[in-house]
């Protein structure tokens, strides 16, 4: 019988490493680009321009959070859980966003949030199957 501990040792958890890495990859990359692209992003998809910059913002700041904890040799297990609900909140509440028009983005804006929050839903998917072999 096995204790469960507070720390994942994650030698031998692959996807446990490749998920969240990728996931800040993605997160930084979209964030760097709407924190430098608001003024011109925000017509395309029908966002206002802060509201962008300040979710780019966010997605920096999370992704250095994400980035961090996959390059511990054994990262927290309640950090891991935070990371999964967290997306799987942001993949809701994107869905919720389309269903309810509360920006009324663009037909490109509306694209942009559907394929995020699919994007964010897959990772948190990944993230929960590492999660479970570790």
């Amino acid at each position: 019988m096995t204790a469960h501990t507070a720390t994942i040792p994650t030698a031998d958890a692959g996807l446990l490493r490749f998920a969240p890495r990728l996931d800040a990859a993605v997160s930084a990359a979209n964030g760097v680009a709407y924190v430098a692209l608001f003024w011109l992003l925000d017509g395309w998809l029908g966002v206002p321009g802060g509201f962008l910059a300040a979710v780019g913002a966010f997605f920096v700041a999370y992704a250095a959070f994400v980035g961090r904890l996959s390059a511990q040799a054994s990262p927290h297990r309640g950090a891991v859980i935070a990371v999964i609900a967290g997306n799987a909140l942001w993949a809701l509440d994107s869905a919720l966003l389309l269903a309810t028009d509360w920006l009324s983005p663009t037909t490109a804006g509306q694209v942009v949030v559907a394929l995020q929050a699919l994007g964010v839903a897959a990772f948190a998917a990944l993230q929960y199957a590492g999660l479970r072999r570790a």
